[in-house]
């Protein structure tokens, strides 16, 4: 059988396959997209948990979920650990930016946890805010 078609016209185009839903492959157009270069290290817990209040709080902005109590639920963990995840929100919102943009962490532990931080956001005054956490990172980073 001739895989020619019967015009004479052949097509040619680069396709690469991705992984779709439910375990299979989708062909999609052109090269293989370049991985991203990523960097050596991994992301500091704290900043992923600041992130994950600030998503938090979009969701409870948007009406997605009615309370804490709700996302308590979704992410399977207890009431407080929410709260004490969404009290980082009371933070100075230059602290905050800090906390998402920490340097990487290549060997050991994290060297600022959630725990140090808690008692930074028990304060109302932002400028006691900001000298603790400058206290907190000349004694941690």
């Amino acid at each position: 059988m001739n895989d020619i078609p019967s015009n004479g016209l052949t097509l040619e185009c680069k396709v690469h396959f991705k992984n779709g839903g439910r375990g299979r492959k989708r062909m999609r157009k052109g090269e293989v997209p370049a991985e991203r270069p990523t960097e050596p290290g991994r992301v500091p817990r704290i900043s992923r948990l600041m992130a994950l209040a600030i998503r938090f709080d979009g969701l409870l902005m948007r009406g997605l979920v009615r309370d804490y109590a709700d996302l308590a639920r979704l992410g399977l963990v207890s009431k407080p650990r929410v709260t004490q995840i969404m009290n980082l929100l009371l933070l100075t919102p230059d602290i905050q930016e800090e906390i998402l943009f920490l340097p990487r962490i290549t060997n050991g532990k994290d060297p600022i946890s959630e725990r140090h931080i808690r008692s930074i956001t028990k304060l109302l005054e932002w400028d006691k805010q900001r000298m603790m956490w400058s206290e907190l990172k000349k004694r941690s980073i």
